[in-house]
């Protein structure tokens, strides 16, 4: 088992993180553990703190990733030699180094927000990479200021503070002693955090040099130190991880997985950026955004201190006879977003209820026309809609998951599944179907709800925007309502900000979820026009529904800042080089005799087998040989990863399941 990595950062610059990441390198070496340091940026003319560690451990593994001239703060030393630092490569170098030595120490450059790039602070980066922290206090006047504010700024940002350091880096003044015993424990009481190392002055070490007797002193104060780092992963995440997997395979249900000798799962500790990472410090690349909800990738801290702000003020209330102002600050900002026409919104609990909504909307707006008998749907086969009751009857009744309860069901209608593959020439005839359909039955449909140009869940098909187009057109001729469900496909997963947008389309009633909040809350919203509301509530009518949570206000406040951050990125670039790596990486698995299809659309990629997969057995190469989370479903192996995973690392995502489909995984 590896035992990870650990930032060693510093409350500010000159604070002595590099004499400590030198003395624990030669206290972790003297106890014989396989141990290396990184340092991510270092400026000045000279490789300052590469030499400290050739001095203190002569040997040690020690590389230094970037080096500027320019002794000042690393964004701005960088520009003086006209370059910009990469936050996701300098991210990716230091994941190789960390796989390749063991135990890393990796060290900070300044303080926390010591500027990498004119965006992003040091910071950023250790959010980005997910690893544990071990904070250098300067001790001396005004310690326990810039501790407390360092302390929260990583716990706030999700960080894991492993300990504190004391370190004196000069000679104590008169009277200065009683303070530097009182910040010691000051702050220890203020954080609950443990202190790893409390280091006197060592004047034979000032300015990182010193004999070998004077490096031998310093490891010497910090071996416990470096004992407990070097224990903390292996054996607490170990016994951690036990714990957690037992009772998981004895009480809980997972989806989808039987609940009596169910399989392998394994246990999460935290997200960070693109990674999901395990409690023995592995990293999966999580190529599924979690089910396609983390959009923005894990630990976002504009998302995490919406949370905490909105928190401290209205965690919940009743949306019945009360409103607040996260709820409309949303719902000014969707419809912003979504399509225009679409002017009623209905906050739900998760795409499933969304549908339910959507539905009951449909048939109490002909009700309120005075026509009861519209009450069935018309559904294209291929579909997935949800796990509730009424999303259950608009799913695809034979090829879906849910079968078991047909007799169960209310019988909807169904058509073929859209015939005309995306990017593909469109056939008019491949509507015939639908046309026949709706004439037939109009009398008694409510309308036409189906997945717009991705069928997701019920195998991940795309289809040609002239199908919806020829859907609006059918339903406007024979008086049915159109319903997009944009569970899925919303918030950009397409390449267009919605689905409907590749066909310029706006709905009777569109069903938004999963990447509303970024991945951090369930909650979904259900929109519909002016004419629908209006229509349902002729003669004094209301929509019957009205969850206890609805438009809870922790969920909107974290939607609002989540659809903030998708507007203020370059999703639509980052959506087209994925799109991009995706169809390069997956287009060599179509001569595979195994693999029936190649399927590429914005940032998702599919390879379609001939049999269905081995879901244990594949998930299982995909976690333990690829360091990778892909959930293979049916004869699907595909991903849906964040928006902000990187090139490389879409290039390691189709690795893997082109390893899977060559070597026969699948």
């Amino acid at each position: 088992m590896k035992p990870g990595a650990f930032f060693i950062c510093g409350t500010d610059t000159e604070v002595g993180k590099s004499l400590v990441t030198a003395g624990l390198l030669k206290s972790l070496s003297r106890a014989g553990a396989v141990a290396g340091v990184v340092k991510a940026v270092q400026t000045g003319p000279e490789l300052h703190d590469q030499n400290i560690y050739a001095r203190a451990c002569p040997g040690a593994a020690a590389q230094t990733l970037l080096h500027f001239q320019c002794p000042a703060s690393p964004h701005l030393a960088a520009a003086a030699e006209n370059a910009v630092i990469d936050l996701g490569r300098l991210a990716e170098e230091i994941e190789r180094a960390v796989a390749g030595q063991g135990l890393t120490l990796i060290e900070g450059s300044g303080g926390l927000c010591s500027p990498l790039t004119d965006e992003a602070t040091f910071l950023d980066l250790m959010i980005r990479l997910g690893y544990p922290v071990v904070l250098v206090i300067k001790n001396s006047l005004g310690a326990i200021n810039q501790a407390l504010l360092s302390v929260s700024a990583l716990k706030n940002s999700g960080l894991a503070v492993r300990g504190l350091i004391f370190t004196r880096v000069s000679p104590a003044q008169a009277g200065e002693g009683l303070i530097q015993a009182d910040n010691v424990k000051t702050i220890a009481h203020r954080t609950g955090l443990s202190v790893l190392a409390d280091l006197p002055f060592l004047p034979a070490l000032a300015g990182g040099r010193g004999s070998p007797p004077a490096w031998a002193e310093l490891a010497d104060h910090l071996a416990a130190a470096a004992l407990e780092l070097s224990n903390d992963r292996a054996a607490e995440s170990a016994g951690h991880s036990r714990e957690i997997t037992a009772f998981d395979r004895e009480h809980l249900w997972h989806p989808y997985a039987p609940v009596v000798n169910p399989p392998q799962v394994w246990p999460v500790a935290r997200g960070a950026g693109n990674y999901l990472i395990l409690p023995d410090g592995r990293r999966l690349l999580d190529g599924m955004a979690s089910w396609w909800c983390a959009i923005h990738g894990h630990g976002r801290p504009e998302l995490a201190a919406a949370l905490r702000e909105q928190a401290a003020v209205l965690p919940h209330a009743m949306f019945g006879g009360l409103t607040h102002e996260p709820a409309v600050r949303l719902g000014q900002a969707l419809l912003k977003m979504v399509p225009p026409g679409l002017d009623k919104i209905f906050y739900c609990d998760s795409g499933s209820v969304a549908v339910e909504v959507a539905l009951k909307m449909a048939l109490q707006y002909w009700q309120g026309r005075g026509r009861p008998n519209k009450v069935k749907f018309i559904a294209p086969l291929g579909g997935y809609h949800g796990d509730t009751l009424g999303a259950m009857s608009v799913c695809d009744p034979v090829g879906g998951m849910h079968a078991l309860f047909k007799n169960h069901l209310p019988q909807q209608i169904f058509v073929p599944r859209p015939a005309a593959p995306f990017g593909e020439a469109f056939n008019p005839d491949s509507t015939l179907e639908l046309e026949r359909a709706a004439a037939r039955h109009h009398g008694q449909c409510a309308g036409l709800i189906l997945e717009p140009i991705v069928q997701g869940a019920g195998g991940m098909w795309m289809y040609h925007p002239d199908y919806l187009r020829a859907a609006a057109r059918i339903c406007r001729e024979h008086d049915l309502l159109l319903i997009f469900d944009e569970v899925a496909t919303g918030f950009g997963r397409t390449g267009r900000l919605f689905a409907a947008d590749w066909a310029g389309l706006t709905p009777d009633i569109m069903c938004l979820g999963k990447a509303l909040t970024g991945g951090t809350l369930t909650l979904a919203a259900t929109l519909a026009t002016r004419t629908v509301a209006e229509g349902l509530s002729r003669g004094g009518g209301v929509l019957r529904h009205g969850p206890t949570f609805m438009a809870n206000p922790l969920a909107c406040r974290v939607a609002l800042a989540s659809l903030e951050l998708l507007s203020g990125s370059p999703w639509s670039e980052r959506v087209a080089a994925l799109e991009q790596e995706l169809r390069l990486g997956l287009a060599g698995c179509a001569a595979s005799p195994a693999v029936a299809g190649v399927r590429v659309l914005g940032a998702i990629g599919v390879v379609e087998m001939k049999q269905p997969v081995n879901q244990g057995r594949l998930q299982k190469f995909l976690v333990e040989d690829c360091g990778v989370w892909l959930r293979p479903f049916g004869r699907l192996i595909y991903t849906m990863p964040p928006f902000t995973v990187t090139r490389p690392e879409a290039r390691r995502l189709t690795g893997a399941i082109s390893r899977a489909v060559e070597e026969g995984w699948a």
